[in-house]
């Protein structure tokens, strides 16, 4: 085996170990939601509850709709 790859080897596996290592030691999520969360998964339209305003592309799970039409898209332009 050459010499220029001998460094290399040990860098890839030293990578992996180290992936590996952080797998194992990486907290594992709570799995069970609240009745809470739940409710709020279908939309509804009911008094009290947030109105989200979203910024960007995200992706909004369990809105409260109070009106729902007239989809339009704006292109803006913003000096930096």
């Amino acid at each position: 085996m050459p010499f220029f790859l001998l460094p290399l080897l040990i860098n890839l596996i030293i990578g992996v170990g180290l992936q590996a290592l952080g797998y194992l030691l990486m907290p594992k999520p709570k799995s069970t939601k609240s009745e809470e969360v739940t409710d709020m998964d279908n939309p509804t339209a009911e008094g009290g509850r947030p109105i989200p305003v979203p910024f960007g592309e995200p992706i909004i799970n369990g809105l409260n709709i109070l009106w729902f039409g007239d989809k339009a898209t704006t292109t803006r332009e913003v000096d930096a």
